[in-house]
């Protein structure tokens, strides 16, 4: 059974003041000229490969988000379980279902182990609320919980063999729209007392844009999903977009034109299959993965304790 979120929520400042800020990890320091504000990582994976060489291992990378500021974090799990998750693994994921589950990682598994190692030192109960939308039950309006009573998952380990047991037997659907996993990542931010959450989205696609809708106008996905992002900046609540598979992305350049001019700066996309794509070892990808992911989130951070959002 689905979940609903309320979307009459609050709007405010998570916004202000935010691109003051470089974005540094560790020795590393990155102008804003170098870094696409849109929070679009696409076309900048050779900046974050050159940072990714600083680092020898994921705890490394934790250990530089703690130096930067970052002292608490709760992660949020949401995962795409569309249609399109059957086909577009021909190129990158070896004419795979993005969801199969082998022997091997499927790109949705790897995600979530490099994010949740790396997340895991700054969550002081682990307990990760992990959510799917796009199946046939919840299509484009709700989302449901990994857990049939709808409870966290305890640690890394428990959600990745959560996460294989649903994509195992999930009926894959659609459309798409991260505005059902952003309002149930909003509600879960009020419960805990307002603690800091990066809400981590896995997603094979871009929000869905019918063929007739025009280059300057917003699917009602769009829409819906602008309004819930817009909604989460009065919240210390991250969200992260990680795109897996072939794509394609170009409609979501609309979509990051508007984002940036309603100063969306609590949203990112980052391309995981371009960066897994690279010429370096699986270690240097990990890291360059969760750098592209994280580097920004202690600023962030320290964004929401300044604007006094924190519980």
């Amino acid at each position: 059974m689905g979940l609903k979120a309320s979307t009459n929520k609050k709007e405010s400042g998570f916004h202000t003041n935010w691109d003051q800020n470089f974005v540094s990890i560790g020795i590393h320091e990155l102008q804003d000229d170098e870094v696409d504000r849109t929070h679009n990582t696409t076309g900048n994976t050779s900046i974050v490969r050159g940072m990714a060489h600083s680092y020898s291992s994921l705890e490394e990378v934790s250990a530089a988000l703690g130096k930067e500021g970052l002292n608490a974090s709760k992660l949020l799990i949401g995962i795409d379980f569309t249609k399109s998750n059957e086909w577009t693994g021909r190129v990158s994921f070896n004419n795979w279902s993005l969801h199969g589950i082998g022997d091997a990682l499927n790109p949705y598994e790897k995600a979530i182990s490099i994010i949740g190692k790396t997340l895991a030192p700054f969550d002081g109960d682990n307990l990760i609320p992990c959510f799917g939308f796009g199946d046939e039950i919840t299509h484009d309006q709700e989302v449901f919980s990994l857990h049939s009573d709808h409870s966290p998952c305890h640690g890394l380990e428990e959600t990745l063999s959560c996460y294989r047991k649903i994509a195992q037997n999930a009926k894959l659907a659609g459309p798409t729209s991260y505005a059902p996993v952003i309002e149930a990542a909003i509600d879960t931010v009020e419960k805990s007392g307002g603690q800091y959450h990066v809400l981590l989205i896995i997603s094979d696609g871009q929000v869905t844009r019918s063929s007739d809708t025009s280059d300057k106008e917003l699917s009602p996905q769009e829409e819906e999903t602008l309004k819930s992002i817009v909604n989460a900046r009065s919240y210390p609540l991250s969200i992260v977009v990680v795109r897996v598979g072939d794509g394609p992305w170009e409609d979501m350049k609309n979509f990051g034109d508007e984002l940036r001019a309603r100063e969306c700066h609590n949203f990112k996309m980052v391309n995981f299959t371009e960066i897994m794509s690279t010429n370096a070892t699986s270690a240097e990808k990990e890291i360059a993965f969760a750098l592209a992911a994280l580097m920004e989130i202690p600023f962030e951070y320290k964004a929401a304790v300044e604007l006094g959002i924190l519980g």
